[in-house]
């Protein structure tokens, strides 16, 4: 359901997620749980993702890449979605023409995540959102050097953000903020968050169990079924 407000009509969350197929997803992930495990967890990942953007009555749009599995991915996502494919050379590329594509329509403030960060409260997407009507873009920073959500007002926006960037490093936030608008100094930062790539990372979010429990249900019941409940060696 779409929130009536004036402003939130103008708000858009674009997901971006991979076609669940073994040995192109969590690869990392998969070294350790075996590749058909790391499949079954990203769907859960996406599952909790998709649960709680609805909570927070902002439409969303599925940006999905390879862009030939629009039809798998229909298949596997049920929801009022929109699906959209990733389009460009690279991760940089891809996520600069969402947003032009996002801002091309009637949307003015335009968040964009990923999906290894099941648990995510609600609330961390309204703030980014609220955010927004005085800043000109929002960074949610992970653990691990990058992000996990990025959003820009329409005004605001520029692709340069996205260029140059060397993905998949520790320093991806950091060359990311030194091309943000202005510098760096205006746009507002999220909590910090894990996401999930690794061994270390599922164990880590196994230990905050209790306290996730109910903002992930998806991904405990299977880690339940993975036997991986337990803490983790």
């Amino acid at each position: 359901m779409i929130n009536s407000d004036s402003h939130s009509a103008a708000q858009i969350v674009l997901l971006f997620l991979k076609n669940p197929e073994k040995g192109r997803v969590k690869t990392r992930l998969a070294k350790s749980i075996g590749r058909d495990a790391a499949v079954r967890l990203y769907q859960s990942f996406v599952e909790d993702i998709l649960s709680m953007l609805h909570r927070t009555d902002r439409p969303v749009i599925i940006c999905f890449h390879p862009p030939w599995a629009e039809a798998a991915v229909i298949r596997w996502l049920t929801g009022n979605y929109r699906f959209r494919p990733q389009i460009g050379a690279d991760l940089g590329e891809r996520m600069a023409n969402a947003f032009v594509h996002a801002f091309s329509e009637k949307y003015t403030q335009v968040l964009l995540m990923g999906t290894d960060v099941p648990g995510l409260p609600e609330d961390v997407i309204r703030e980014a959102f609220d955010a927004l009507r005085h800043r000109p873009a929002v960074l949610g920073p992970s653990t691990d050097g990058g992000y996990y959500l990025i959003g820009f007002n329409k005004r605001s926006f520029s692709p340069r953000c996205f260029r140059g960037i060397i993905w998949s490093t520790p320093t991806v936030l950091r060359q990311t903020v030194k091309k943000m608008p202005g510098q760096g100094r205006a746009f507002h930062i999220l909590p910090e968050w894990r996401d999930i790539d690794d061994w270390e990372d599922l164990k880590d979010f196994v230990s905050r169990k209790d306290v996730l429990r109910a903002q992930a249900p998806s991904t405990f019941t299977c880690l339940a079924s993975l036997g991986l409940l337990a803490p983790l060696a």
